[in-house]
């Protein structure tokens, strides 16, 4: 009626009508103070958030971790079942819930020091409690992933984390591990952050294109390709039309890095031949190159350079050396990403350039002559490998243990965790994992990710396509989101055969 308003009494029931709607189950057997388990009285589902009162806190935040069902069917019970007969199943549904916490007055995630009580009524949790406990907050640093999953709540990483604490994109073949880390690398070219993009396939220079994303409305986005902010090289310009020819200045290579090139051993022979060769044009030419060096070789009757000269000829073939080659301040161009593409390049030339590349970076970010920024390794089993050696091996663990001090931040992607350098991957303190099955693999993660429970372990075997769980960069635990569409088109799609 008009003018009429609800009494104390009526507002605490309408109240608790309205909590009630989301109550799923009551508080039941040991109740701890960091677990506790419910019986399922309406449909939940395994990693659901919840919320249970505490009598000295109040709203305390929870995520479902298992659910099974109990029951009194026996093995008698279950032959009357074969043989046809009727037979009465009592049985339950209980949930176990992982505590996640609550945020004090100074806004830091605890957990209560005493346990909750049984008989306490279970809800599904509110997103603004969702929102308050796991610090999902917009932010300018934020990259924004995706979506927390069955809600509607954007979740961002910081941006300035990744890059301080190495991020690692772990998945197995087509699980969406280079889709989605080409959805990270669009916000950090939203917010223009420097990176150098190792790609050995080709995948990325797709980024500079506008995709045709679907659910654009359900998570916020439109569009948009950056062009404007991509600049590709590659050793094999050829190949790889469009791109800008990635090339060495011979005369400053290291005697003993153009014999490994050249697929020569240092022998002592070798090393003086060129040291001389090299000597005698810098004193004649100032400036010299590979044919250079060749052709002087080629006239030296006294000294028998055959074996040698025939390496540097399969060396000059590669086409990687002139007469200047590309600078460093090319490559890394601040607030916007230099894809270094590799198709085409054979493996062991490309371990020799991505060596001489990042120890290049590195060093010129330790004196601050280039400014901060991100490198991303895309296959990067190929270039740290656990198990055996390869000519980047010692630069990406010391970009892993030492780059952060500078600002320079690592990104590791990778369908083989298991087959990438413990050392390097145990750096990476930010970590999106898609689907992984393999037992290898999996042991690798959870050595590597803090905060992971059993149930979230078991999450990473059945992930589907599109979805990920995201750990570190500023969030309080491990996330189960919904990885948003790429405004960009996906280079990494799978050929159709038919």
């Amino acid at each position: 009626m008009e003018g009429t308003s609800l009494t104390e009494t009526e507002e605490d029931f309408q109240a608790e009508e309205t909590q009630s709607y989301g109550r799923v189950g009551v508080t039941f057997g040991d109740v701890g103070t960091t677990s506790l388990k419910f019986n399922v009285a309406a449909s939940v589902d395994k990693g659901e958030y919840v919320q249970v009162s505490h009598p000295d806190i109040g709203w305390v935040l929870g995520q479902i971790d298992n659910i099974e069902r109990q029951s009194d069917l026996s093995v008698e019970k279950a032959r009357e079942l074969n043989e046809g007969n009727q037979v009465d199943i009592d049985d339950t549904v209980i949930a176990k819930v992982n505590i996640i916490g609550y945020r004090d007055d100074n806004g830091l995630l605890r957990v209560p020091g005493n346990p909750f009580r049984a008989g306490e009524p279970i809800y599904l949790a509110e997103e603004e409690l969702i929102r308050e406990v796991l610090g999902l907050k917009e932010s300018k640093e934020g990259a924004y992933i995706g979506k927390l999953r069955g809600h509607d709540i954007k979740v961002s990483m910081n941006i300035n984390t990744i890059a301080q604490k190495h991020l690692s994109v772990l998945a197995k073949t087509g699980s969406g591990k280079s889709y989605t880390t080409g959805v990270i690398i669009e916000e950090m070219l939203k917010n223009d952050v420097t990176m150098v993009i190792l790609d050995p396939h080709g995948e990325y220079n797709s980024l500079a294109k506008a995709g045709n994303p679907k659910n654009t409305e359900e998570f916020d986005i439109e569009p948009r390709g950056y062009g404007e902010k991509l600049t590709e090289f590659s050793p094999d310009p050829e190949i790889n039309q469009g791109a800008r020819p990635l090339r060495f200045t011979f005369r400053n290579m290291a005697t003993k890095d153009i014999l490994e090139m050249c697929g020569l051993n240092k022998r002592r022979s070798y090393v003086t031949s060129l040291e001389n060769a090299k000597s005698k044009l810098a004193v004649k030419k100032g400036e010299f190159g590979i044919e250079d060096v060749i052709n002087l070789l080629k006239g030296n009757e006294e000294d028998n350079s055959t074996t040698l000269v025939k390496g540097l000829e399969r060396l000059k073939e590669k086409k990687i050396f002139a007469g200047k080659g590309t600078r460093i301040d090319e490559i890394v161009s601040e607030g916007k990403a230099s894809i270094v593409n590799f198709k085409g390049t054979p493996p062991d030339m490309r371990g020799f350039i991505v060596d001489k590349l990042a120890n290049s970076i590195f060093e010129l970010r330790k004196r601050n002559k280039i400014p901060p920024l991100i490198m991303f390794a895309e296959e990067a089993h190929n270039f740290c490998p656990q198990r055996g050696k390869v000519q980047c091996s010692e630069i990406f663990k010391t970009i892993a243990s030492e780059g952060r001090k500078f600002g320079l931040g690592l990104g590791i992607i990778t369908q083989r965790p298991a087959k990438v350098d413990k050392n390097v991957l145990s750096q990476c303190n930010t970590q999106v994992l898609l689907k992984v099955t393999n037992p290898n693999d999996l042991k690798a993660i959870e050595k590597s990710v803090e905060g992971m429970t059993k149930g979230m372990k078991e999450e990473i075997k059945r992930l589907p396509v599109g979805e990920a769980i995201l750990s570190g960069a500023g969030l309080s635990e491990p996330l189960l989101v919904q990885v948003r569409p790429r405004q960009t088109k996906d280079g990494g799609e799978s050929i159709r055969v038919i």
